[in-house]
């Protein structure tokens, strides 16, 4: 299995002022996705991943996320292994990015 990359929520707050070409891919269903987002996100639920390889951005970084981390883990890891290797997943998830008292849309 390929090692997963994982960032942390203040980190990625930093990378997002510091750097606008930051991706925000929400894995979830549309379900959960409609109780809230990181602003700014896309939603591409984890089942429809491999079918939107082909679309996938080259450049800049990926953050993945989902509610607590696991299922953008597993996301994460079946990219590195089609070769896709911009891609980091928010440890914790949306939980850990209302935890720190940030906004969701």
């Amino acid at each position: 299995m390929y090692p997963v990359r994982e960032i942390e929520v203040a980190d990625l707050q930093k990378l997002m002022e510091e750097n606008g070409r930051v991706q925000l891919v929400d894995v979830r269903n549309p379900a959960e996705v409609a109780r809230g987002a990181i602003p700014g996100s896309s939603n591409v639920p984890l089942h429809l991943i491999p079918l939107k390889l082909s679309q996938w951005p080259a450049e800049g970084p990926v953050v993945l996320y989902c509610h607590s981390g696991a299922r953008s883990a597993q996301a994460c890891a079946f990219l590195n292994q089609q070769g896709v290797d911009n891609v980091l997943n928010l440890r914790g998830g949306i939980q850990a990015w209302i935890s720190s008292g940030l906004q969701v849309a």
